[in-house]
């Protein structure tokens, strides 16, 4: 029964990549070795609340629910209709998990209306790189403000340029992972201290000025 159920799933995203190529960015699902890895970003020792950008046909959101406590909770941020009512279909049975049929960029409100005050963890596995500049640092600074201190973003992509443009986060670690096809970055950005006014803009500066030399 679960073989045909992954059969079906992958059927489903080989579908909509064919739709959106390089809104999914790639033509399989993470690997097992991949989604293992990322979990093992987290800690799971307590209840938490997670969010995940793009979590398509769930490979690290079933993993990431089954590992949480009972008291966590999951938002899960999907823009493709039918991947988010096969997620629903998914966690039908799961209070802990939330699917919303919107932009990632709508975390603030959806954390308003659910009454939770920050993440401890952010997931993503959308390709920030197709992402225009200005809503890639709207996006980045949502996420930032949406973390609780001591939180963490964690990004699974095929190349590496967010870490140019993420620098709100005062910390970040990548590692270059193989196990998967294609091989991925693996970047955890910590959110160790609040940031004032100033530095965040003259932070949010920087990386513009980064980007315009880069494209020159």
């Amino acid at each position: 029964m679960q073989d045909d159920c992954s059969r079906l799933v992958s059927a489903l995203f080989f579908k909509q990549f064919l739709k959106r190529p390089f809104q999914i960015a790639s033509i399989i699902p993470s690997s097992k070795a991949l989604v293992e890895r990322v979990a093992s970003k987290m800690d799971f020792s307590q209840p938490r609340v997670i969010a995940e950008y793009g979590p398509g046909e769930g490979v690290h959101s079933r993993e990431i629910a089954r590992r949480m406590c009972p008291d966590s909770h999951l938002l899960l941020f999907e823009l493709d209709r039918a991947f988010a009512r096969d997620l629903e279909r998914q966690f039908a049975g799961d209070r802990r998990v939330r699917v919303i049929h919107g932009d990632a960029a709508s975390l603030p409100h959806e954390l308003k209306r659910h009454r939770i005050d920050r993440c401890d963890y952010i997931l993503s596995g959308i390709p920030f790189s197709i992402l225009k500049i200005e809503k890639k640092r709207a996006l980045l600074e949502k996420t930032y403000d949406a973390l609780a201190l001591g939180g963490s973003f964690i990004i699974y992509q095929v190349t590496n340029e967010l870490k140019q443009h993420a620098t709100l986060f005062e910390h970040a670690q990548s590692e270059y992972f193989l196990q998967n096809i294609p091989p991925m970055f693996i970047t955890v950005f910590q959110k160790t201290h609040l940031l004032d006014g100033h530095k965040r803009r003259t932070l949010q500066t920087a990386s513009l000025s980064v980007s315009a030399h880069r494209s020159a």
